[in-house]
């Protein structure tokens, strides 16, 4: 499962057609009603309405029960499945294929849902499935992305801070369920999650201020996750700190490039890595990357390409990181010994 020794979407323009533009106008001034809400998955939770939320562009107000729910952002998905709620249309961010969500949300739809896609969504795909939510609540935090999506339905966007996919799984779980009208089960599934989160630490005591550095190999070279990203969020909450080379290099992005040069800058007490497109050798093999001290010591967890440890490690959702603590929390202690 493991190579001794965790992919990410970056930022991109969005390209916004006046053909998809077109389509949201005319579709928001259509009736709900059509032949696809027969055998659209729909929802299967009911909530409190009116329902408010908070977000980057304003308070959202979601007045009834959305039944034909669309998930675009990174792992809004699986936040609706988790609340019982089952979108019509999602992203499949890190391409799992079949319904678009990983094992931890496996045989949570009774029917697939459609396609989207991901930094460039097919507007004209959304607007055709006539939504009466959509949830975008993790994801770039565009203006023009939003615009376009609100003309088509109410869509519950970035929090404030949120922007370059910084969304954490807690906020993101309170935000879709209070958009679903779902505040108690919301809370009740993030009370759980953190009461997870503080066994791990406690039984890893270990952990408790030791540095850490959370990143990813790509065709394009190395790099480090930033504080206040969805992996660093994950590890800082079982007592690490992150690699403070790492966070004074960070800027808007969750994501710094490290040159060849200083791949070096890497060591940590714990040096947790990712291949994204490439095989896992290509960073436990790579000459520079072993001779950086973790590495030499052997405080370093690399994940295998076809591991759904490290999609579960990227996703951040309330469902992911329940299966991150199950699965990768013994390869951290087993690295750190």
């Amino acid at each position: 499962m493991f190579n001794r020794s965790i992919p990410s979407a970056h930022a991109c323009r969005l390209a916004v057609g006046v053909l998809a533009l077109a389509a949201a106008l005319v579709v928001a001034g259509c009736s709900s009603g059509s032949g696809d809400g027969e055998s659209a998955p729909g929802t299967v939770a009911k909530g409190d309405f009116p329902a408010k939320v908070a977000t980057k562009f304003g308070e959202i107000t979601v007045e009834e029960q959305p039944k034909r729910v669309v998930a675009l952002g990174w792992g809004d998905a699986e936040t609706a499945l988790a609340l019982g709620v089952q979108p019509i249309g999602a992203s499949d961010w890190l391409a799992f294929g079949g319904d678009g969500v990983g094992p931890w949300a496996k045989g949570k739809y009774t029917k697939s849902p459609a396609k989207i896609g991901t930094l460039e969504p097919a507007y004209e795909k959304i607007a055709a499935l006539q939504p009466d939510l959509i949830l975008d609540t993790k994801s770039s935090g565009d203006q023009k992305r939003y615009d376009t999506l609100s003309k088509i339905a109410p869509t519950v966007g970035v929090p404030r801070g949120g922007d370059q996919y910084l969304t954490d799984w807690q906020d993101q779980t309170e935000m879709v369920a209070d958009a679903l009208g779902l505040h108690d089960k919301g809370q009740q599934l993030i009370a759980r999650t953190k009461a997870k989160f503080a066994a791990a630490a406690t039984a890893h005591p270990e952990f408790k201020g030791r540095t850490v550095t959370s990143g990813s190999r790509t065709s394009e070279g190395f790099g480090a996750y930033v504080r206040g990203s969805g992996r660093v969020d994950f590890l800082q909450r079982l007592g690490f700190r992150n690699n403070p080379w790492v966070d004074k290099q960070g800027g808007s992005s969750f994501f710094v490039s490290v040159s060849h040069e200083n791949v070096n800058k890497l060591d940590a007490d714990l040096v947790v890595m990712e291949p994204i497109g490439l095989p896992a050798s290509d960073i436990s093999d790579d000459p520079l990357f072993k001779k950086v001290p973790a590495v030499r010591a052997g405080h370093d967890v690399v994940f295998d390409t076809d591991s759904a440890l490290d999609k579960a490690f990227a996703t951040d959702s309330v469902l992911s990181v329940n299966y991150a603590l199950d699965k990768v929390v013994p390869a951290f202690a087993k690295a750190m010994k």
